[in-house]
């Protein structure tokens, strides 16, 4: 009965069209729902500057937490979404390259929502060190 059935699929081309369309929209769907650069405007670029207060270096997304004064002094915790610890590290990133307690600016893309949530490009040490997401920046 299933040899009959997979011959039957087999010469019907419609159902081949069929299962080949439900396939490339699967994979379409599960692809945009991981880019994470879909939750930001990357249109527009923005700076923080502030104080590491944690640092996730963990897949798939690493993250930055940072306490960064509004403009009126209160402190504001932004978080930090990046690549994966892969990715990080073939750019020059490690384990310890981020220590609560540092100072750093981020740059990067606002979430689409205006909630306090960068994608970063670049971060920029006190001590001048850049480091972008990835080996070409």
């Amino acid at each position: 009965m299933r040899n009959k059935m997979m011959n039957n699929m087999k010469n019907n081309p419609l159902t081949l069209t069929l299962a080949a369309v439900l396939l490339l929209l699967s994979v379409g769907v599960s692809a945009s729902a991981h880019h994470a650069t879909a939750s930001f405007d990357m249109t527009k670029s923005m700076t923080v500057k502030g104080t590491v207060i944690g640092f996730d270096w963990t897949n798939p997304h690493v993250y930055i937490y940072v306490e960064v004064k509004d403009e009126k002094g209160a402190a504001e915790k932004w978080s930090v979404e990046m690549a994966s610890t892969g990715m990080l590290a073939r750019a020059g990133w490690r384990r310890d390259t981020v220590k609560a307690g540092d100072e750093i600016t981020i740059m990067g893309n606002r979430a689409k929502d205006g909630r306090p949530f960068l994608h970063l490009t670049k971060a920029v040490f006190a001590n001048g060190q850049e480091l972008a997401q990835n080996a070409q920046n």
